[in-house]
Formats: structure tokens, C-alpha cells, sequence
């Protein structure tokens, strides 16, 4: 077919027609497309020069890049070299980079072009860096400075340098999963390093997959989401090595996704209920444009998805929506249905094939059903992980070989699981974990600030959305939009609040500490639900 023969690239002059791209089998990024074998060839000749830079069996590999094929390439090349690739999330700050790359000890950063212009004074000594060019689709979705496109002065060309080496031929080894940082409550991120699976885990690890992201051989597939999230990440790299098609969004655009569903006949797609809501916005006559009757199996995760908002998807897209619950670190332990949705609306399904659950009160007895308790899980023959270089962390969620992602629910008397809270402080917003310690510590920073809180409330959009309230020192006049800028200047912007009040007196528990329920409750219950 011609367009497994194109090089990696959609002819502009020629543009593939409706029957050519709902065949095409390989990955494709806006107009830019390879075929599997391009992409295996890529990857093993990536693999060689990584081993020439003197990567191990073992070692991490940072990955600062936007959805783009060259991610998943470079993916697959730390793989195959035994290593661990950790992709890095690029809304982070320079100093926020700067830590995953020490805390990793990688010797070598893959990223985007446009984004190495500001770690100038960010890349640890004894760091390579490799430019990979910016493509055309990130260029049209994002604001980047033309200036940025060139490889900085201190980064190698990405492209001449992999037309250098001839595949690589080393010795098979076990592979592990790429190393996701998660947010850490201690104001720095863990990266979740998992073993490398034995061929039985590995096997084991492939059938849950197979059922929770519904993804089987051929399967036509679409990726919304960013490939630093856990989730996304774990569907895309088992995706693309099927055989069928990998479809990459630069971001996520309700009308543009809708369009890709057709043009490419997408059958299977992770997705988060942000997304959901994002599409039941769109007019009717939009939605109903495009053909979406290809769909078979959509996998939502990572965040609450309002039962209106799940039912209106079902009657839209039909019984082909399921969830489940997990985390980086316990995978996938409970599972739904389109119809377990209907039947019990909130429930995030039955527990999975090959997981356990325990629910435990706060004086660590194992509870009942119907009895509200912090949710301990863990996963017939996974690999097991630790946090790097924090094996400490790992044993606080341990608990007789159990684990908590510190969310607390039940599960009732016809084994539906229900998550009615979090123990911890963590915030979800469009499917994103973040945790308010790191903010309030920056916020503490901050000159004239005495003491802060920092929260998720209710969002229409996202579920829930970063609130900010800060108390000021005496006879100190703090200003909301002075403390936002000096939080965007050290964090990622999604973690920078959305709503910031200033307020004195803030409510304290008898040990001094703020009472965070009776700031945060009194949102939760307006909108009808307790957090």
C-alpha cells in the first residue's frame, strides 16, 4: 500500500485518501505517519546509539517530548536495551526537570527542540542531549517561539545522529515499563520503578491489559491523552507494537477527535472524563456529523466521571464505555462495564480478575461490606515496584504486601467498589494528580504570607480545580494576582491555583494546624457531594 512506503510522511502534494487511512497500519502524528517496520528499525538503531552513550541494562533514559512518534520510538529503543524510559512532564519548570534528571542519574535527555532552549543551565554535567525536531502538528497547536526550533548549541541533532548507527544487536534482556514520576506529598515527585516482568508476569501483565484497555491484535486506536501519564503511556506502548493503527493527538480538540474516530475507523481509546464532558458541549449537530459506529472498547480512568455525563455517553456511543480504577503503582484492581455504569452509577466496577482488595479502618482492622475504609490493593503476578531512590516511601503504603494509593471507599453486598473520598489531600483535575503540599510549600515562600491551604473544589469542566487560601502576615496587604505569578515562575502552570483568596483567621485544629474539611467542605456540599 503507498503509504507504508512514504518515509514516515503524508505527501502534502497528494494527501491519502478516506480508504488509505482507514487501512493504514502504523503510527500516525498529524500528516506524518511510519509504518511498524519504519518505527521497529528507528527504534533499534536509536537502541545503538543509547548503548554507544553508554546506556545499561537498568539505567533511565529522560523523555521530554509532546505526543510524537519519536517518543514512542525512543520508548521502545530503552526497551529494548533493558532501561528504563522515564518521560518527563513538559508543562515542568527547569528546576522541576532538573530534579527528575538527578534524581534518575540519566546520561542522556531525548526532547523536543523547542523545549531544550530552557534548560540551558538545567542539565546536570555528564548529560547528552539530543534535539528532536519540533513537528509541524505541535507547531500548529502551541504557542512556540521560532527562534526555538533550531538545536540549541548544546544538544546533538537528533535525526543525523540516528542515521549514524545500524540497529541494534545486543542480547535479548527483560524489558520494564517506562518509570512514571508520580506527584510526591512531600513536595518532590516519586518515580514508580517496576521489575523487570519474569516471561509469567509478563504474560499475566498482557492478558490484564488485554481486558482492561480492550486493546488485541489490529486494534485502530487514537491517544488524546499525554504519553507522560501513566495510563495513556502504558495503552500507547502496548498500541503500537499490535499491528494495527496508533493515531497521536498533539492535544485533545472535541471536533478534531470526533473527525480522527472516522477518518481513521478508531475501535479502542483511553480517555479521561474530562474529555467526556469537553465532547457533550459540543452541539448536537456536531456530535452527530461523524461516524463514530467503529467504536468498540473506550477505557476511562484517572478521575470521577459524573454519572449524567457517563450515561449521556453511553446512549451516545452505545455499551462500549468501561472504567477502571487503579494507580501507577497497583495498576488496574476493580473494572466496569457500560451496563455495571447504568446499573450502579458511580461504582468503578468489580474487582479485577487476579487483584485483591482490602478495606482498612482507621484502627487497621480489615472491614466489612458496606463499611467505609482506606482501600488497600494488590495484583497476582505483577512485577513488583519501588519508588526510586525512596524505598522508604514504598514501605508507608505497604501493608502485608497490600498497597494504598490513600483513597478511601467500599464495596457493597454484590462486590461493586465505590471511592468515596481520598485520606490524602490529592487533587484530580482533568484526570491529572496533583498534590497541594508542593504548592504550599512554594506559597510559604512567599513574602508576607503567614499560612495557606491548598485544595480541590468543584469544576464543571475538570472536576476539580485548585483553590488557594492564603492567610497574610500582620498588617501585610497580599495581592491574588502578585501570588499567582510568583507560582507560575516555579511550577508547572496547571498546578499554579485557579482560585486564590486571601483571608485572616484561617480555622485550626487544637494542635495549630489548619482545619483544611471547613475551608474545602462547604464547596463540596453546594455542589450536593462530600469530599
Amino acid at each position: 500500500m503507498r503509504l507504508l512506503t512514504m518515509r514516515g510522511n503524508f505527501n502534502n502534494k497528494e494527501k491519502p485518501t478516506m480508504s488509505e487511512t482507514s487501512n493504514f497500519l502504523g503510527i500516525v502524528s498529524g500528516e506524518r505517519s511510519r509504518s511498524h517496520a519504519e518505527v521497529a528499525d528507528r527504534a533499534d538503531r536509536i537502541a545503538a546509539g543509547l548503548s554507544q552513550i553508554g546506556v545499561r541494562q537498568g539505567d533511565c533514559v529522560c523523555m521530554l517530548m509532546r505526543n510524537d512518534i519519536a517518543f514512542l520510538e525512543a520508548a521502545y529503543a530503552a526497551m529494548r536495551l533493558g532501561a528504563y524510559g522515564v518521560p518527563i512532564n513538559w508543562h515542568f519548570k527547569p528546576e522541576e526537570i532538573t530534579y527528575i534528571l538527578n534524581d534518575t542519574g540519566t546520561s542522556v535527555l531525548i526532547g523536543h527542540a523547542d523545549m531544550l532552549h530552557a534548560l540551558r543551565d538545567a542539565i546536570p554535567k555528564g548529560v547528552t542531549v539530543l534535539s528532536v525536531p519540533t513537528p509541524p502538528e505541535i507547531l500548529s497547536n502551541y504557542k512556540i517561539d521560532p527562534d526555538h526550533l533550531k538545536t540549541p548549541d548544546f544538544a546533538i541533532d537528533f535525526e543525523p545522529w540516528l542515521a549514524q548507527h545500524q540497529p541494534y544487536d545486543g542480547p535479548i534482556v527483560p524489558q520494564p515499563m517506562n518509570m512514571i514520576y508520580t506527584s510526591g506529598t512531600t513536595g518532590h515527585p516519586k518515580g514508580v520503578r517496576r521489575n523487570a516482568p519474569t516471561p509469567e508476569q509478563a504474560a499475566a501483565g498482557e492478558r490484564m491489559r488485554a481486558m482492561i484497555y480492550g486493546l488485541k491484535r489490529g486494534a485502530r486506536t487514537i491517544l488524546p491523552g499525554p504519553l507522560y501519564h501513566s495510563a495513556p503511556n502504558s495503552f500507547a506502548i502496548r498500541a503500537g507494537k499490535l499491528g494495527g493503527a496508533l493515531v497521536l493527538m498533539p492535544r485533545f480538540e472535541p471536533e478534531e477527535f470526533l473527525g480522527l474516530i472516522a477518518r481513521y475507523k478508531i475501535d479502542t481509546i483511553f480517555m479521561v472524563p474530562t474529555m467526556f464532558i469537553r465532547l457533550m458541549k459540543l452541539p448536537e449537530e456536531v456530535r452527530r456529523k461523524y461516524d463514530v459506529s467503529s467504536l468498540r472498547h473506550i477505557i476511562h480512568a484517572a478521575a470521577p466521571c459524573p454519572a449524567d455525563v457517563k450515561r449521556a455517553m453511553i446512549e451516545w456511543w452505545g455499551p462500549v464505555i468501561y472504567e477502571f480504577y487503579g494507580s501507577t503503582e497497583s495498576s488496574a484492581v476493580t473494572f466496569a462495564t457500560s451496563e455495571d455504569a447504568l446499573r450502579k452509577p458511580g461504582t468503578v466496577g468489580k474487582i479485577s480478575p487476579g487483584a485483591e482488595l482490602r478495606f482498612i479502618g482507621a484502627d487497621g482492622r480489615v472491614l466489612g461490606v458496606g463499611e467505609i475504609g482506606e482501600i488497600y490493593s494488590r495484583m497476582a503476578g505483577m512485577a513488583d515496584f519501588t519508588y526510586h531512590n525512596k524505598p522508604e516511601k514504598r514501605a508507608e503504603i505497604d501493608r502485608d504486601g497490600f498497597i494504598t494509593s490513600g483513597d478511601v471507599g467500599y464495596i457493597d453486598e454484590e462486590g461493586y467498589v465505590f471511592i468515596c473520598d481520598r485520606k490524602r489531600d490529592m487533587v484530580i483535575s482533568g484526570g491529572v494528580n496533583i498534590y497541594p503540599a508542593e504548592i504550599e510549600s512554594v506559597l510559604h515562600a512567599v513574602p508576607g504570607v503567614h499560612d495557606c491551604a491548598v485544595f480541590g473544589i468543584p469544576d464543571a469542566e475538570f472536576g476539580e480545580a485548585l483553590m488557594a487560601v492564603v492567610e497574610p502576615q500582620a498588617d501585610v496587604t497580599l495581592d491574588a494576582a502578585e501570588i499567582r505569578a510568583r507560582l507560575k515562575a516555579s511550577l508547572a502552570d496547571y498546578k499554579v491555583p485557579k482560585h486564590i483568596e486571601i483571608r485572616a483567621g484561617l480555622p485550626r485544629e487544637d494542635s495549630g494546624k489548619i482545619f483544611k474539611r471547613r475551608l474545602r467542605d462547604p464547596y463540596w456540599e453546594q455542589a450536593g457531594r462530600k469530599i
